[in-house]
């Protein structure tokens, strides 16, 4: 039986998922299993990924495109190690991402899920790291995920790693978001149990790809359900917090989008002493006002420099 097990969900990305493959066959940390799923690529995606199959890495193949929460489900279902990773087809880990995890593993027995810190990588070849300023450095246990991450995530889905016992406590991905869901996942799972965590960045996050949903617009997506965290926020402070801090997000993601409608719906629902100066003014400003925030943005990021509303 393999130590980890690598679930690649794959949907049209021709021009990277030979990289992502490569980026685990380089690990130092050899004992694992990889689990393709293509969810019916329509571009050479398939073609290229099944050049690797091999005993250790395997191409399972949906028979319809059921989106990304299903195809990671389907990995999930057929893994055969006791501890799951994720590796989106657009995105790389650095050589050593598994033999950290492997780390925190062994030096963290009490928990269940463990994580690393990730690069941003945006056009022209322009990469980022944010550190979290309530971490410390080196290895940890999260004491307060929740707080933690009122800003910049402090993992992405492919920096993370899950122990497959909290599939069967918490339930799989959402498969009926189909804009956030790594959101609801992170809720479930870090409401229960305890993070390994550390701030080294050893995932390359794929900000500029085909098909990646993060650039895709809401319009006609399902997102998650956060009212329906709110029972178990009464007993949690910084759960409500972060609640209304993705509130934030949407709201002003509908915002831009003039979508109106939504905008309002989700902005009723934001305590707005959870929220900083900053985000309250930006949910209030006209609309045009955050479309030049966001040229503005991106300038800054072709200069390799982040700013954001979260601090």
């Amino acid at each position: 039986m393999p130590f980890f097990s690598v679930v690649i969900p794959l949907y049209n990305k021709e021009k990277f998922v030979e990289n992502a493959i490569k980026s685990i066959i380089n690990q130092g940390f050899t004992d694992y299993e990889v689990i393709i799923i293509n969810d019916c690529s329509t571009d050479e995606s398939k073609t290229i990924a099944s050049r690797f199959v091999s005993e250790k890495i395997q191409l399972i193949e949906h028979n319809e495109n059921k989106g990304l929460s299903a195809s990671r489900n389907t990995g999930i279902k057929i893994a055969k190690a006791q501890y799951i990773t994720f590796l989106d087809a657009d995105d790389e880990w650095k050589p050593n991402y598994l033999s950290k995890i492997y780390s925190l593993i062994t030096t963290f027995p009490e928990a269940k899920l463990f994580a690393t810190n990730y690069e941003e990588l945006y056009q022209n070849n322009v990469k980022i790291i944010s550190k979290s300023k309530y971490i410390p450095d080196g290895d940890v246990i999260i004491d307060d995920f929740f707080g933690s991450n009122l800003g910049k995530p402090i993992y992405c889905s492919c920096s993370l790693c899950v122990e497959k016992s909290v599939f069967e406590t918490i339930g799989f991905y959402n498969e009926k978001i189909t804009y956030g869901e790594d959101v609801d996942f992170n809720i479930r799972a870090n409401s229960k149990f305890k993070l390994a965590y550390s701030q080294e960045a050893l995932v390359t996050y794929t900000q500029i790809s085909e098909n990646q949903i993060t650039n895709s617009f809401l319009y006609n997506k399902t997102i998650p359900d956060f009212n329906s965290f709110e029972v178990v926020a009464k007993e949690n402070r910084q759960l409500k917090k972060y609640l209304d801090f993705n509130r934030y997000v949407f709201a002003k993601n509908y915002k831009l989008e003039n979508n109106v409608e939504k905008f309002r719906e989700i902005k009723l629902q934001i305590d707005f002493n959870n929220l900083n100066y900053k985000q309250v003014i930006l949910l209030y400003c006209p609309n045009f006002v955050l479309k030049m925030i966001r040229v503005v943005k991106k300038y800054f990021i072709s200069k390799g420099k982040l700013f954001s509303t979260y601090d």
